[in-house]
């Protein structure tokens, strides 16, 4: 049984519904706001997820970034050294979608060149009746991102948990694929013959 902790950045656009989004998550459904204060800087989430058909499990410190262009290089400054990302967007607006690429480029910039696993979420699905952006177009750009796509409605508490498993299943996995490297480093075939 292992227990990984990872660092998980949330970025999007003001009002895209990254606190609601994060909150739905670590209360299982039980803490949807109707009334939000903006983020001002960073607010620290954290939740345990178990891994499946393992017995591990990872405890996800989601930072939930402001989403406001005057906070975001303070916000940075908190982020530490990032571990997984998760890029937040409105399905109805196109404004939204387009800032992902600033928002996903500003991480990486931040990290030093390390690949991060990541996760893209259109976020208010309860909104499908004034989309802007397709579920089409915004598969393809997290494809081109190396991000999973994920669709969720905070207020309607649909899909909350998944871009959250994702992340910590491709955590969990890039940290099998490193042991896996340095047990095989450490291999020495002396000790087997």
């Amino acid at each position: 049984m292992v227990k990984l902790r990872a660092r998980c950045i949330l970025v999007g656009d003001a009002a895209v519904g990254k606190s609601a989004l994060s909150q739905m998550f670590c209360s299982d459904g039980s803490h949807f706001q109707k009334n939000y204060t903006m983020t001002a800087g960073v607010e620290l989430l954290v939740k345990s997820m178990s891994i499946p058909e393992t017995n591990d499990s990872v405890e996800l410190y989601i930072f939930d970034t402001a989403g406001r262009e005057t906070f975001a290089e303070t916000c940075e400054k908190m982020w530490g050294q990032p571990s997984v990302v998760c890029v937040v967007f409105e399905i109805s607006s196109l404004d939204s979608f387009n800032s992902c690429s600033r928002w996903l480029e500003r991480v990486r910039a931040h990290c030093n060149g390390l690949q991060l696993p990541g996760v893209l979420v259109g976020n208010k699905s309860d909104l499908a009746s004034r989309r802007e952006v397709e579920t089409a177009v915004a598969q393809e750009w997290a494809r081109e991102q190396g991000l999973q796509y994920h669709e969720t409605s905070a207020k309607e508490m649909e899909n909350c948990d998944a871009p959250f498993l994702s992340l910590a299943q491709a955590f969990h996995a890039m940290y099998q694929d490193r042991r896996q490297i340095i047990q095989r480093l450490s291999w020495d075939p002396t000790d087997h013959q």
